[in-house]
């Protein structure tokens, strides 16, 4: 080779390859986004803040996330596309640089009632071929320790084209773990009968109370169209033969009202539509009638392992697979380590490794038969992290929706050590936060803002940690903020007493909760919380509870119809024009015909991703023309709804519109920061700090003594949380006794009084390790709070 050739040749530092570092945003308009370009470094850890509301998720999931997963699809066949769900590409004009996404956020894993955290992972399926390979006595293939698979026995023939090849006798089995009394749910159900009906009426007098069964409705009319009894005679008169057909007739395809149906009787309909599903993911209607019709009790046959007796025979060293999964994690990984199996050495380590890494993350206080849909926002995305720990995927795009929720102080550095090491790996790591702790260790900080909602949208910082302190911004402003521990506390006049709580890991605890002022329960994740005050007070009367489950909602649903403020401005507009309320609902007589009230066509592309351009018809505003000549106080209802909470606020309080039932609603919504927000945007748009809020205005307006609230600083910028808590003291002023599960240090600051458990998470927690006021706590010293407290607070320490 020549010297020439020689020098020509690149270097390989200078690669052209390596010159895509960037991931190049421009033009984005995405829900609030106001057209905002941005590049983020790849291969770094990028962090985005900014008050809630102010496009974080927008940015970070609906445009570069959405778009990602969007281009992945395309490289699929269109046969594997039609089974894919559809995206639309996002509002943006250029997204250079893109690497392929994963999502890691907080929505639950699985609605499904035999979903747990060992299937959800692929700790449960490791341990069935574990047990098959290793438990004594031998019973069956990995099926047979699986809850989820019913054994099966069965004849027939079956035909073969080859040649003159007759029909050939077949037996088929299949061996299952799941427990035929139970069917692998691990609890039985008894219906309480008088809460399905009143059998003092006939059918057609609308004897049913069942959710979805009223008078006119098609489940109303399976049963009163049947013709197995009259629907005029009381349910009481009903002969034998016409009581079993009502509530246990097997299905029966049967001709009913003209239309070809499936009868079956109440009882196993109401089973397959309500019981089958997890309680968790009803609607709250519905749950309330599960909560009163339906007692749930342990199988007494596998006493609520979900696992046939077959199953629970088969012992590795004196342990079933029900024992496995009933153990606490950081204990079942001690025990598989101490397996010394050279014939299942792989499957072993692999085993070893996946609940070392439950054990890393924080979640080793969890067992494997815990049910997923009872694991909080911020443990069902850390479960989800598992499988991404030991990967051996790089350069892929990690996305995080605040990953410290639920975390104790104790656990954020744990929590952060995850992130950089997923950053080393040559991985991009996207995390939407608002915890300084985290920000503190970005490499790049973008903060949005300078407001919510329409207010907000635009990048009001680009660069460094220290750049963000020096900005000006109102992250950078807050961002070393510290409280003070209050100078006085008030004083309790009663107290609630909870005596030998033992729900989950908590250890028969004994403990007055005050009552008159703000009590914060604290501890590091999994030392028995939530169990404590859902186990021992949630569901006492006159106690309002307020939990981290989700709230959800289509397209049509917005603030004003979860919140029931429609119902009110409805009724009015009706008064003041004289007409039907049904009009002035989007989803009701007054819906525009051509979109039908959804205010947008949704065309579907087949093979493209579908597209959503406003109604031509009513120009987005979802009501028929007609609709829109009615006025109340000179607006028409699609001008209120497109109204923010603020502007309502004071257009319902005084002049012709006054209306106190819906200014009492605003005024909530605004109490807890969302004055910003349309009363007509959709559910859909709005972040889940914004959704938490909106769930906690609703249940303000419950009649209750005691509030009890779940982590409420959840998607909270720093500067709202003192909003939040001139929101709390207000409850405390007007009588109300407030409890809070919280880890922020400023709710505990300013709390009156502290019930620390712990020391640990698991069989490791579940004590009361402190009671008395935040001055105290600091004082002491004597657990985790207590050091992470007087940190935050910035106490001197105390000499030792």
């Amino acid at each position: 080779m020549s010297k020439t050739a020689r020098k020509s040749t690149p270097s390989p530092a200078s690669h052209t390859a390596d010159s895509h570092d960037l991931i190049r945003v421009h033009g984005a308009r995405e829900n609030n986004l106001k057209n905002i370009s941005i590049a983020i470094p790849k291969r770094r850890l990028t962090v985005f803040t900014g008050v809630s509301g102010s496009g974080k998720s927008s940015l970070v999931f609906d445009t570069i996330a959405a778009e990602s997963q969007r281009l992945i699809n395309e490289t699929y066949s269109a046969f594997v596309q039609g089974f894919m769900p559809t995206l639309a590409r996002p509002e943006v004009d250029v997204l250079e640089g893109l690497t392929a996404a994963i999502i890691v956020d907080q929505e639950r894993i699985g609605a499904n009632a035999r979903s747990t955290v060992g299937t959800v992972t692929d700790a449960n399926a490791m341990l069935r071929i574990l047990f098959s390979r290793l438990g004594k006595p031998h019973i069956g293939p990995p099926s047979a320790f699986a809850f989820n698979v019913p054994s099966v026995k069965a004849v027939g023939a079956i035909t073969v084209e080859r040649g003159n090849s007759k029909a050939v006798k077949q037996t088929f089995s299949r061996t299952g773990g799941m427990c035929p009394r139970c069917e692998g749910m691990g609890s039985v159900s008894d219906i309480d009968l008088a809460q399905l009906y009143d059998d003092s009426k006939s059918l057609n007098e609308g004897a049913l109370t069942i959710p979805g069964y009223q008078a006119g409705g098609w489940n109303y009319r399976l049963y009163a169209a049947s013709g197995f009894y009259d629907p005029d005679k009381p349910i009481g008169k009903f002969s034998k033969k016409e009581l079993q057909d009502f509530l246990h007739r097997e299905p029966t395809r049967m001709k009913i009202a003209g239309i070809n149906m499936t009868y079956e009787g109440l009882i196993p309909r109401i089973q397959k539509s309500m019981l089958s599903k997890d309680k968790e993911a009803m609607q709250p209607h519905i749950r309330a009638f599960v909560d009163r019709a339906v007692t749930f009790t342990t199988c007494p046959d596998c006493g609520g392992t979900r696992l046939a007796e077959a199953a629970r025979s088969s012992k590795i060293k004196k342990i079933n697979i029900a024992d496995a999964c009933a153990m606490q994690i950081s204990d079942l990984a001690a025990w598989a380590r101490a397996l010394d199996e050279p014939s299942v050495a792989p499957l072993l380590k692999a085993l070893q490794h996946t609940l070392d890494s439950f054990v890393e993350i924080g979640l080793g206080y969890l067992s494997l038969d815990r049910p997923s849909g009872t694991l909080s926002g911020g443990e069902a995305q850390r479960v989800k992290m598992i499988g991404h720990l030991g990967s051996s995927l790089t350069d892929v795009t990690y996305v995080f929706d605040e990953p410290t929720i639920g975390l104790h102080p104790h656990d954020i550095q744990r929590m952060n050590e995850l992130l950089l090491r997923l950053r080393d790996k040559g991985n991009t790591v996207l995390v939407v936060e608002h915890k300084p702790q985290v920000i503190a260790i970005a490499d790049h900080v973008v903060d949005l803002g300078p407001g919510a909602g329409s207010a907000g949208g635009e990048v009001v910082f680009e660069g460094s940690v220290e750049g963000l302190r020096a900005s000006g911004t109102l992250t950078g402003g807050h961002l070393d903020d510290r409280v003070r521990l209050k100078a006085s506390v008030r004083a309790s006049s009663a107290a609630l007493k909870v005596r030998g709580a033992d729900t989950h890991n908590l250890k028969r605890v004994n403990v007055d909760i005050p009552l008159g002022v703000l009590v914060v329960i604290t501890g590091v994740a999994g030392s028995g919380k939530s169990s404590l005050i859902h186990g021992s007070v949630s569901g006492q009367g006159g106690v309002v509870s307020i939990d981290q489950a989700p709230i959800k909602g289509s397209r049509r649903s917005n603030p004003a119809t979860y919140t029931g403020l429609l119902d009110p401005v409805r009724n009015a507009f009706a008064k003041a024009n004289n007409v039907k309320p049904a009009l002035f609902s989007a989803n009701s007589e007054g819906a525009c015909p051509t979109c039908d009230g959804a205010g947008v066509i949704y065309t579907d592309l087949a093979m493209m991703a579908g597209v959503a351009t406003p109604c031509e018809e009513c120009e987005g505003k979802r009501f028929q023309p007609s609709v829109l000549k009615y006025k109340l106080g000179g607006r028409d209802i699609s001008e209120v709804l497109a109204m923010p909470v603020s502007e309502a606020e004071a257009f319902f309080g005084a002049g012709k519109a006054k209306n106190p039932a819906a200014h009492a609603t605003l005024e909530r919504l605004a109490g807890v920061g969302l004055g910003y927000l349309s009363l007509g945007q959709p559910l859909t748009t709005l972040s889940g700090g914004e959704r938490q809020r909106l769930k906690l205005a609703t249940h303000m307006a419950e009649k209750g003594g005691v509030y009890v609230l779940d982590e409420p600083t959840a998607g909270l910028h720093l500067a709202d949380v003192e909003q939040l808590l001139g929101l709390l003291d207000k409850l405390v002023d007007a009588g109300k006794s407030v409890i809070v599960i919280e880890h922020h240090p400023a709710v505990m600051a300013h709390a009156d009084w502290i019930i620390d458990l712990g020391p640990g998470a698991g069989h490791e927690g579940g004590r009361v390790v402190f009671e008395g006021t935040p001055a105290e706590l600091v004082a002491a010293r004597s657990t985790l709070t207590g050091e992470h407290l007087a940190a935050y607070v910035g106490a001197r320490a105390r000499a030792r």
